[in-house]
């Protein structure tokens, strides 16, 4: 499929910058991938759209604040150090700016007295630093970094979306993005669903900043996705396999959910307790061994998140949902509305 297959007309101040309070009473637009019409509910209203024996899969990553801000040592020059991932205890795999300027053997320092080495180079401008002294790299991002909002947010994060921007699962730091479509269930909407005997699992998958990468190749073929670390527990795997054994649903809180069931499931739809990268890239033509309903949010046009979705429920009927979704004034993106799709 082409690029221009996942292209729509998006208006101007459609994008959320900030969440709907509380969190539950953002929209959600149903669509039923059996045909019919779209129903335009809240999100208060998901445990009583799923039935009794479906499992709601979550994704319990925590966002960190990523971009850290320092100088260059020796000629006091200003530098960004965007986490990505961790390699080792003291090493992440990063992003920094000014990209060309900064190679292996070069310092930064941070408020504090804290400081690290670039020590390798890699592709896509992303190098490997080495943080100096005692102080765990995360309780420095805690303390000097900033929460890493999506570009087309255009505002710098401040200290609301430090809570904002979490879901109230997130326990498992290591995000530099939100899995959105889990920032509208509150701890209300979850107890409202395992009282009516839906169940709740939990999985991981720290969100790269390759979730914001545009593709650049017409052919999507092409695309690579950039690995992302997962973790599923094997009461997830087994609340999983008992739940599709049973004839119910699994319903996918998010593209991050989907995206690490179906990587981790079996020929046959066994899901695999686990740890490791992913970089599966589901785009149409993707056969669903896992998920059987997914809740998501509203995606960029030309994203492998619209892709995904596309893959899903069908790019003609997804591009007329989101051209409803426009037209009946659904808010957009990360801070926006969403979509239940059974």
């Amino acid at each position: 499929m082409r690029l221009s297959d996942f292209d729509f007309e998006l208006p101007p101040g459609v994008i959320a910058t900030r969440p709907v309070e509380p969190r539950d009473a953002a929209r959600l637009l149903v669509m039923r991938r059996g045909g019919g019409s779209l129903e335009d509910r809240t999100f208060r209203d998901l445990p009583d759209l799923l039935d009794p024996g479906d499992l709601l899969v979550v994704n319990d990553t925590k966002v960190i604040p990523a971009r850290l801000r320092g100088e260059r040592v020796g000629t006091g020059g200003a530098v960004e150090v965007f986490l990505v991932r961790e390699e080792s205890p003291r090493v992440w795999r990063a992003l920094v700016q000014p990209a060309r300027r900064l190679r292996p053997g070069i310092r930064i320092a941070f408020s504090g007295a804290a400081a690290c080495e670039i020590v390798a180079e890699h592709d896509g401008g992303e190098r490997s630093v080495r943080f100096e002294g005692d102080e765990p790299v995360l309780s420095l991002a805690e303390r000097v970094g900033a929460i890493p909002l999506p570009p087309y947010m255009e505002r710098d994060a401040d200290e609301r979306d430090r809570t904002e921007y979490q879901t109230v699962f997130a326990t498992a730091p290591g995000a530099v993005a939100a899995p959105t479509a889990g920032l509208h269930l509150t701890p209300e909407l979850l107890a409202r669903a395992r009282a009516r005997g839906i169940g709740v699992a939990e999985l991981t998958l720290h969100v790269g900043p390759g979730t914001f990468r545009p593709v650049l190749v017409d052919d999507v073929s092409q695309h690579r996705i950039d690995p992302e670390a997962y973790v599923v527990p094997q009461t997830t795997a087994d609340a999983v396999n008992t739940t599709r054994a049973a004839g119910r649903r699994v319903v996918a809180v998010g593209t991050t959910v989907v995206r690490t069931l179906e990587a981790v499931a079996a020929p046959d739809g066994r899901v695999e307790a686990g740890a490791g990268l992913s970089d599966l890239f589901v785009r149409p033509g993707h056969a669903f061994r896992v998920v059987s309903a997914l809740v998501t949010n509203f995606h960029l046009p030309r994203s492998t998140l619209l892709m995904l979705v596309a893959a899903f429920a069908g790019r003609e009927r997804i591009l007329d949902a989101y051209a409803h979704a426009v037209r009946s004034g659904y808010r957009f993106y990360s801070y926006g509305d969403g979509m239940l799709i059974v």
